[in-house]
């Protein structure tokens, strides 16, 4: 149930983006449903290699460049939507992530 509510809140945020910013591209909310589904198995799937591969800039970085990850798996994303889901240039892409991350951090720890 929980990735249920993560899944609906990430696509209404890509939505609410979409709205905000002009370089946020989304189809409509079934595409963002679905950018939802594919951010959440890229986090479990890319997320956790590219994580251990970065292991020594992340510790260095005391843990700041996790946001870079971040921006990374949310452009797989990008890349897998097509013109379904699109985010314009990396710093944008950078900025959505730092949104979704405190968005899903506020979610934690409120549903826990």
């Amino acid at each position: 149930m929980k990735w249920i509510l993560k899944i609906l809140i990430n696509a209404a945020v890509f939505v609410l983006l979409m709205q905000v910013f002009e370089g946020v591209h989304v189809s409509g909310f079934g595409a963002a449903i679905i950018a939802a589904i594919v951010l959440s198995i890229c986090n479990v799937i890319v997320k956790p290699i590219v994580t251990i591969l970065t292991l020594p800039i992340t510790i260095v970085t005391l843990g700041i460049f996790l946001l870079f990850i971040n921006t990374i798996v949310l452009s797989i994303v990008d890349a897998v939507m097509g013109s379904a889901f699109q985010i314009d240039g990396f710093w944008l892409t950078f900025l959505v992530s730092v949104i979704l991350s405190f968005v899903n951090t506020i979610m934690e720890s409120v549903t826990d």
